[in-house]
C-alpha cells in the first residue's frame, strides 16, 4: 500500500530540510489564500526551485490554497491554482469543496486534495468530495478511528500525526473572527483559545488555560492507523523552526521504516503539554495543557539549592546558549539559562528566585542545529569522457550530454582524472554524483570545464524533470437564481414552539430526539463531527422532518440517502457565488451564507434559497471534547457554563450530547442582532445572553 510521509513547509530552507530528512513529499502555501498567512510562503520562482528539488528525490510538493475565497477574489484564486500547476505542483489543497468542484471541470489533470478545514469526517463526505474530482481528503482532526478507516475504502486520506491541534472542529471556528476580526478561515488566526479563562464550575474557578490543547503525536500509535488504510501521515508546523520539521521527520520516518524511533530531539524542538495521540483514539487525560501554554521543552531535573546557586542535578550536558523552563507544582513559573558546568549537572542563571524540587525543562538546545545531517540524496552515477581532439562528452542513465567544440590538445600539463572528477562532483543539490573519468591528452580551461559540468547538470535535470503543460486560462462561471420569496428560519430547542416559518430543531441529545409536530417545515440540526455512531441516533427518526440542517458538506449525500431536504449549515462556509451555486446544485434547498460576510457580501450572494444569521446567540467554536477532562463521575452536568477571559468577556459554554457523550459550543460574549437583505435566520439557542449585542460581520468583513 503507498504510504506518505508528509511535511510542512514554511519556506524554501524549511522544505529542502524536510526533503532531506526523508519527507515523501511537503505541504507549502503561496503569497495568497493561505491557511498560514504568518509563514514564510512561497512565490511562484520558490515553488519552481522546491518543486524541482522534490522532484529530483521522487518526493511531491502539495500547494495549499485553502483559505474561504471571497467573490471578487474567485479569479485570482484559480489563476493562483493555475500558476501553482505549471510551476510543479503535484496537488492542490483546498477548503471550499465547491470551487474544487468548478476547478476539476476546468482542469481535470490538476490532482485536488480537500483540506482538513473543509471538516470531512464521514463517508458521506469522502463520497461527494470523490464525486467533485478530489483524489485525497485531510480528515478532520476529530474523525474517529473507525470513520477514518471506512472513508480510507473510499478515497485516499491524509492524517496529521504530529504537532498543534485546533481546539474547535476544523473550520469551525470563528472565535479570533468575531474577538478581533482575523480570521483563522482566511489563514490569520490569533489563537484566542491559547489565553486564560476561568469556568464558573467547581475546580475550575481559576484562571488556566482551559481551551489550550496538548500537542499532538501520535507516535508509535501510527501502526493502527496503517492498518486503518491511511495514505498519508501529516506534521503540522508551517509556523515551526527547520530543526522541529527535520527532528520531527526523522522520528517519523524511522516508525515508518521500522526502525528504532528516538523523541528526544523532536520534543526539545517544540513540544506543547507532553503530547497527545489525540481524538481519532478518544479522548486522552492530557488531551488539554491547562497549566502551560508553548513549549514545554523536556524535563531534564530539579532544582537543588547549592552554595548559594540553583544546581539541576541531570544526565543532559548543558552547555552555554541553553534555555530552560521553571515548573512548580506543574505550572509555569519562569524561565532559566545555563550559566556553568557542575559535577553531575550544571548550575542556572534565572531572575526567577528558583525554590529547591522546581522543575527544570530543557527548552532551547544550543547545538540542535549540528544533529540535523541530511540522510536523503539523489545518487547518480556520471560518467564523463574528455580526450584531446574530441567533444566532451558526460552520461548518466540514457543521457548523453556531448559539448559543441572539440577539447584543445594539452600542451604541457593535461587535465587529470581527479580534477575532472572533483569538478562533477560538484552538482546541484540533493544530486550526489559518483564520478567515473576517461581522459587522455585533454585541456580545458577551468571556466570552460565548469561551463560544461553546468550545462550537463542543467540539461540532465531538464531531462529526467520535462517542464509542465501550459494550461490555458480557463473560464468560470456560476448560475445565478434571483431570490424569491423572503422567509423567516429559527434554530431552536422547541421543535414546535417557534414562530417561524422554518423551524430547526436543534437537540440537546441526539439519543432523545423530540419529534416534531405538523405544520411548518421542520428541519433537524445535525453537527459538525457527524460519525456513523451518531447516523445510528438519527436514522429511525429522520424521515419524520421534512429535512436535515446539516453543519458540513457531509449533509448533501447524507439528505440524498434519506431522500429528504437540505439546509446547507452555516459550517458550509459559503463565501461566493460558486459555492452558493455549487451548494444549490447539489441539491440543497435552503442554505446560510457564511457568519465572515458582511450585509454587502451577503447581498451580492442572495440567490434562491438563501439565508443570514441575524440575531440571538452566535457560536464561535464546536468543541468536540469534554473542557473538564471527561472527569464523568465528578461532573455536576450542567447544561450551560460560562467561561470568562482575563478582560472579564463571558462567553457561554454549551453542552450538547451526541453518541460518544458530550460536547460544548462557545457561543459569542454577546448576540447577534442585525439586519440583512437576505432571509433572516434566527439562532435563539442560548437564550440566557443579556447585554450589548453586536452586528457581528455585517459591516465590517473579515479581512
Amino acid at each position: 500500500m503507498k504510504r506518505e510521509l508528509l511535511a510542512p513547509a514554511g519556506g524554501e530552507k524549511s522544505a529542502r530540510g524536510a526533503l532531506l530528512a526523508g519527507a515523501n513529499a511537503v505541504y507549502l502555501g503561496l503569497k495568497e489564500f493561505s491557511a498560514r498567512e504568518g509563514a514564510e510562503n512561497f512565490d511562484v520562482p520558490a515553488l519552481e526551485r522546491t518543486a524541482r528539488f522534490a522532484h529530483l528525490l521522487g518526493a511531491r510538493v502539495y500547494v495549499c490554497l485553502n483559505t474561504l475565497v471571497k467573490d471578487d477574489e474567485t479569479a485570482r484564486f484559480f489563476e493562483c491554482a493555475r500558476l501553482a500547476y505549471i510551476a510543479g505542483a503535484d496537488g492542490i489543497l483546498l477548503q471550499d469543496i465547491f470551487l474544487g468542484k468548478a476547478l476539476h471541470a476546468a482542469y481535470p489533470q490538476m490532482e485536488l486534495h480537500l483540506s482538513t478545514q473543509a471538516g470531512c469526517c464521514n463517508v458521506h463526505g469522502a463520497l461527494l468530495a470523490r464525486e467533485y474530482g478530489f483524489t485525497r481528503v485531510v480528515l478532520a482532526r476529530e474523525t474517529p478511528l473507525a470513520e477514518i478507516k471506512k472513508i480510507s475504502e473510499i478515497i485516499e486520506t491524509e492524517v496529521f500525526v504530529q504537532g498543534a491541534l485546533c481546539t474547535c472542529f476544523s473550520g469551525q471556528c470563528y472565535l479570533s473572527s468575531f474577538a478581533g476580526n482575523n480570521s483563522g478561515n482566511r489563514g490569520r488566526c490569533k489563537q484566542p483559545c491559547r489565553k486564560r479563562y476561568r469556568i464558573d464550575r467547581a475546580g475550575f474557578e481559576e484562571y488556566a488555560y482551559a481551551l489550550s490543547t496538548s500537542d499532538l503525536c501520535v507516535g508509535e500509535r501510527i501502526g493502527e492507523l496503517l492498518a486503518a488504510g491511511v495514505t498519508s501521515f501529516k506534521i503540522e508546523g508551517r509556523l515551526r523552526r527547520e530543526e522541529y520539521v527535520s527532528a520531527a521527520v526523522r522520528y517519523y520516518r524511522n516508525l515508518l521504516d521500522g526502525k528504532k524511533a528516538d523523541r528526544t530531539d523532536l520534543t526539545r524542538a517544540f513540544n506543547r503539554g507532553d503530547y497527545t495521540a489525540g481524538l481519532a483514539f478518544g479522548q486522552e487525560k492530557d488531551f488539554l495543557s491547562r497549566a502551560v501554554q508553548g513549549h514545554i521543552g523536556e524535563r531534564v531535573g530539579t532544582v537543588t539549592i547549592s552554595g548559594g546557586g540553583y544546581f539541576c542535578a541531570s544526565a543532559y550536558v548543558a552547555r552555554k546558549g541553553d534555555g530552560f523552563k521553571i515548573l512548580r507544582a506543574s505550572k509555569e513559573v519562569g524561565g532559566a539559562s545555563f550559566l556553568r558546568a557542575g559535577k553531575g549537572g550544571f548550575f542556572l542563571a534565572s531572575s526567577l528566585k528558583l525554590k529547591s524540587g522546581d522543575e527544570v525543562r530543557l527548552t532551547t538546545e544550543a547545538n540542535a542545529g549540528e544533529r540535523i545531517q541530511p540522510v536523503c540524496f539523489k545518487e547518480i552515477s556520471v560518467q564523463v569522457r574528455i580526450v584531446g581532439g574530441e567533444l566532451p562528452v558526460a552520461r548518466c542513465d540514457d543521457f548523453t550530454f556531448a559539448g559543441e567544440e572539440p577539447v584543445q590538445f594539452a600542451r604541457s600539463a593535461p587535465l587529470t582524472q581527479e580534477e575532472i572528477a572533483a569538478c562533477f562532483g560538484k552538482a546541484e543539490e540533493p544530486l550526489l554524483p559518483h564520478v567515473s573519468v576517461q581522459t587522455e591528452n585533454a585541456f580545458l580551461p577551468k571556466s570552460a570545464l565548469n561551463a560544461f559540468r553546468r550545462a550537463f547538470y542543467a540539461a540532465f535535470i531538464a531531462h529526467v524533470l520535462p517542464a509542465r503543460e501550459e494550461l490555458p486560462v480557463a473560464e468560470f462561471s456560476a448560475e445565478r437564481i434571483p431570490a424569491g420569496g423572503k422567509k423567516k428560519a429559527v434554530i431552536t430547542r422547541n421543535p414546535d414552539g417557534a414562530d417561524a416559518d422554518i423551524v430547526i430543531y436543534k437537540p440537546r441529545d441526539l439519543k432523545t430526539i423530540q419529534l416534531p409536530k405538523r405544520g411548518k417545515e421542520k428541519y433537524l440540526w445535525l453537527p459538525p463531527l457527524f460519525a456513523e455512531r451518531d447516523e445510528q441516533l438519527i436514522a429511525d427518526v429522520i424521515g419524520q422532518f421534512d429535512g436535515i440542517y446539516a453543519e458540513g458538506s457531509y449533509g448533501v449525500k447524507l439528505a440524498q440517502k434519506y431522500g429528504v431536504s437540505l439546509f446547507a449549515g452555516a459550517g458550509f462556509n459559503l463565501t461566493n457565488r460558486f459555492a452558493v451555486a455549487g451548494v444549490r446544485a447539489a441539491g440543497a434547498k435552503y442554505y446560510v451564507l457564511s457568519k465572515e460576510l458582511s450585509r454587502t457580501e451577503q447581498h451580492a450572494l442572495n440567490d434562491d434559497g438563501a439565508f443570514a444569521l441575524q440575531g440571538g446567540g452566535i457560536s464561535v467554536m464546536e468543541l468536540c471534547y469534554c473542557p473538564f477532562g471527561k472527569t464523568c463521575n465528578a461532573c455536576d452536568k450542567r447544561d450551560e457554563y460560562l467561561l470568562t477571559d482575563e478582560e472579564g468577556r463571558k462567553f457561554p459554554l454549551v453542552r450538547y450530547r451526541a453518541s460518544e457523550g458530550c460536547r460544548f459550543e462557545v457561543y459569542n460574549c454577546v448576540p447577534l442582532s442585525c439586519e440583512s437583505d437576505c432571509s433572516p435566520l434566527y439562532d435563539f439557542t442560548v437564550l440566557g445572553q443579556s447585554g450589548n449585542a453586536t452586528t457581528g460581520h455585517a459591516n465590517r468583513s473579515m479581512l
